[in-house]
């Protein structure tokens, strides 16, 4: 995904236009950082279960200090309230 910042509105007054100077700054290197991102998902790892897991989350389990089941690995929580190992 790529971010493009948009132009800001007119602003009539000196300090109207230095602070959309210094925003549109910000917003371009917000923009650059972003850009520059390799696309990937990093989990953290999960040494304790999340407490409110809601259908549709996805987890990586240590497997030792929190094991939903399969050891470690990915786990996603189902709308019937389980944990299920994907890898």
């Amino acid at each position: 995904m790529t971010y493009t910042p948009a132009a800001p509105p007119l602003v009539d007054t000196k300090e109207g236009r230095r602070f959309l100077e210094w925003f549109q700054r910000e917003l371009a290197t917000l923009a650059r950082a972003g850009n520059d991102q390799q696309e990937f998902l990093y989990l953290s790892v999960l040494h304790v279960a999340p407490s409110k897991p809601r259908a549709g989350l996805i987890v990586y389990a240590d497997g030792v200090d929190w094991n939903p089941g399969s050891g470690e690995g990915l786990y996603r929580y189902t709308v019937a309230l389980a944990w299920v190992f994907i890898g």
